[in-house]
């Protein structure tokens, strides 16, 4: 059987934290994750999170989803206890083989990557964050790159395609093109992270984001406290 397949990508916006926190979360639930990452999205990477990325020779390590917090996070290994994967698996976050989710890395100009056929199956789509420039070209067809290309697929196949833009204030294009957005198929998740979970730090915020974004895939998930609960 099939494991649950993501496409996961990550463009010049701000809010680069949520992006890893992603892919964290989703590897630790066991789903294979296939990671893209704009050339913007690298100086964003270096300049809020200080991670160098080499976008032409990618080390998963360069993330720093290797560092054992599989272990010692309470909401991964309840993650991993929802989606039945034993404590006693080999930590999530070192993707070696025998892991519960593996990664996958494809250059954003690759438009011979799997990602860039309809034929390909993926259970959906996340461009986290999702610069207005990435947005304009998905609703507009400009398809200049893996990114984009991989965010057609997913509106003509009918797949869950989720973009989560972090801007503000709004313009009246951007709005226009969110109208659009929409209007074509995708989910539309702004980073706009609700205070009502007991926050206490700033991960809990990062969290709120990503919980909606798992709630959206149908990945279980208690990485925050729900509302009425």
């Amino acid at each position: 059987m099939r494991k649950r397949t993501f496409v996961v990508a990550i463009t010049g916006a701000s809010g680069a934290a949520y992006a890893v926190r992603l892919v964290e979360v989703l590897l630790s639930a066991g789903c294979d994750v296939h990671l893209t990452i704009s050339a913007a999205a690298q100086t964003v990477l270096k300049q809020e999170l200080n991670l160098s990325v080499d976008l032409e020779n990618f080390q998963t390590s360069s993330l720093r989803l290797d560092a054992g917090q599989s272990v010692q996070d309470p909401k991964l290994r309840r993650i991993r206890e929802l989606a039945g994967i034993s404590s006693e698996a080999s930590t999530v976050l070192a993707i070696p083989i025998g892991s519960p989710g593996t990664l996958s890395y494809h250059h954003y100009r690759d438009l011979q990557s799997p990602i860039a056929s309809g034929s390909f199956l993926t259970d959906g789509m996340v461009i986290c964050p999702c610069s207005g420039g990435t947005l304009s070209a998905i609703v507009h067809g400009t398809t200049a790159n893996l990114i984009h290309r991989a965010a057609e697929v997913h509106l003509k196949e009918h797949r869950k395609l989720i973009l989560v833009p972090r801007e503000t204030p709004l313009s009246l294009p951007l709005l226009e093109n969110m109208r659009r957005a929409v209007k074509a198929g995708a989910v539309l998740l702004p980073a706009m992270p609700g205070f009502y979970h007991g926050v206490k730090n700033v991960q809990d915020l990062i969290d709120f984001i990503v919980s909606r974004i798992c709630d959206q895939l149908g990945v279980p998930n208690e990485l925050i406290h729900r509302w009425g609960t």
